[in-house]
């Protein structure tokens, strides 16, 4: 007995050495779980004595969202620069309450690394994966496609490292599929259904035949959902609802039967380049020129963006739709925003871009009301926050969901722009309060802090 004894105590004295040296040089996404509720010290890619803390931004240089990633990777770069004290300091100079200083994140230089999404989940969720185990970074943002984002908020949440969500609208990003360590600034599509409403019904009345072409993943079929709900509300007949594959390309197939359908109204719950291509191929069809029920033929783009409308050209002149921000707004932290952008990259931002700088900061202005990068505590300061000077009015990180509330602009494709860049008139700017919903209708559950 005492000879096995002896022989268990030596195996668990060289088992703890080896265990001990894996975990010294093991990534702390392998550990986190058994540390993180511990002591607020120990947690995912604590930074420590570091001099510098990383952040990851994942977002699609490829596929068919790679436009908005573009924009989207711009912005983070002027975050990092205005962060690190850099710059004009941009909305750093208008958002209330404020507490960063152009000294990084709580002393520590901001340094960063890029994924690239592919606008596909396990792709995007690689990419975030490998942030967290080989590049150390302390919080992810990024994407634009919702499933991406659910992804990577789920993968985040796993890991103990927040997720500031990039573009993402689909209802279930803050619904259903929500979570603890995930946020979202952007709107989502009850927001936009709640705000086009009114505008179609002064526009087109009560008495459509709605035939939409909808992305088959979680925004695409949230949007429809949410559409539907608001034309059918309207008293609107929905006349067929047809999913398709996101990156189709060639939509003709999809396209063709709406011609003898009897719908007087094409809804595109499409994004980026599959917008562009369903719409400019809708149009070659002639959908715009024909007279169905006595009405003229109507297509709506529910979501899109002005980079979506560069891409359009002409065939976007005169459609509705929601965008999240619009750089021709003049608020104050909207100014700021499009001047920095504009002297970094000679052009205006986009909503996405815009979307992704702000939860940039946002992460970071929470780190420093924390006096930490312990995510429990940082969490707590994104909760419930109020914060204005940063375009859309005053805004709320709802607790219930961690979904931003804020105004929404409703705009139309512009008859005759003055510029390659001024392409969208805005139609309403629809108050906050006439967008907001009860946080339990998606259902779902945050999660706990500590994971």
């Amino acid at each position: 007995m005492s000879k096995n004894k002896k022989d268990q105590n030596t195996i668990s004295r060289r088992d703890m050495l080896k265990t001990s040296a894996a975990l010294a040089a093991a990534p702390m996404f392998f550990t986190k779980g058994a540390y993180a509720g511990a002591h607020s010290k120990n947690f995912t890619n604590n930074p420590g004595s570091s001099s510098t803390v990383t952040l990851g931004f994942n977002v699609p240089q490829t596929g068919a969202y790679a436009d908005e990633g573009a924009d989207e990777l711009r912005a983070f770069k002027l975050a990092v620069k205005h962060l690190n004290g850099e710059g004009d300091s941009g909305m750093m100079n208008t958002m209330k309450p404020m507490n960063l200083t152009g000294n990084g994140i709580l002393g520590k230089k901001v340094a960063y690394v890029t994924g690239d999404t592919q606008t596909k989940s396990d792709a995007a969720r690689a990419s975030a994966k490998r942030m967290i185990e080989k590049d150390g970074v302390v919080m992810i943002s990024g994407g634009s496609s919702s499933g991406v984002a659910i992804a990577v908020q789920s993968l985040a949440q796993e890991a103990g490292v927040i997720f500031m969500a990039g573009l993402t609208h689909s209802n279930d990003t803050t619904g259903k599929d929500k979570r603890r360590y995930g946020f979202r600034h952007f709107f989502n599509a009850k927001m936009t259904g709640s705000a086009l409403g009114p505008v179609l019904k002064e526009e087109m009345g009560t008495e459509r035949n709605a035939y939409h072409l909808t992305s088959d993943y979680t925004w695409g079929w949230t949007q429809e959902e949410s559409i539907k709900e608001t034309t059918e509300g309207l008293g609107w007949n929905t006349a067929a609802t047809i999913r398709t594959p996101v990156g189709a390309g060639d939509f003709s197939q999809f396209i063709t039967p709406i011609l003898n359908s009897g719908a007087d109204t094409l809804i595109l719950n499409h994004y980026g380049k599959d917008m562009i291509n369903s719409l400019t191929q809708s149009v070659q069809f002639g959908l715009r020129d024909k007279m169905v029920n006595g009405k003229q033929f109507e297509i709506i783009v529910p979501l899109y963006s002005r980079l979506m409308a560069q891409g359009a050209g002409k065939n976007l002149q005169g459609i509705l739709g929601t965008t999240n921000w619009d750089w021709q707004l003049q608020d104050a932290g909207s100014k700021a925003f499009v001047k920095s952008f504009g002297t970094e990259y000679g052009f205006p931002p986009s909503m996405a871009a815009h979307t992704c700088y702000v939860q940039t900061l946002l992460y970071a202005n929470a780190c420093e009301r924390a006096g930490t990068f312990y995510p429990p505590e940082v969490i707590k300061q994104l909760e419930g926050f109020k914060f204005d000077g940063m375009g859309n009015g005053e805004t709320e990180y709802r607790a219930e969901d961690h979904q931003c509330f804020k105004d929404v602009l409703v705009v139309r494709g512009k008859a005759n722009p003055n510029t390659q860049f001024d392409l969208l008139d805005i139609v309403k700017e629809v108050p906050r309060a006439e967008v907001e919903y009860d946080a339990s209708i998606f259902g779902g559950e945050l999660g706990p802090y500590v994971v």
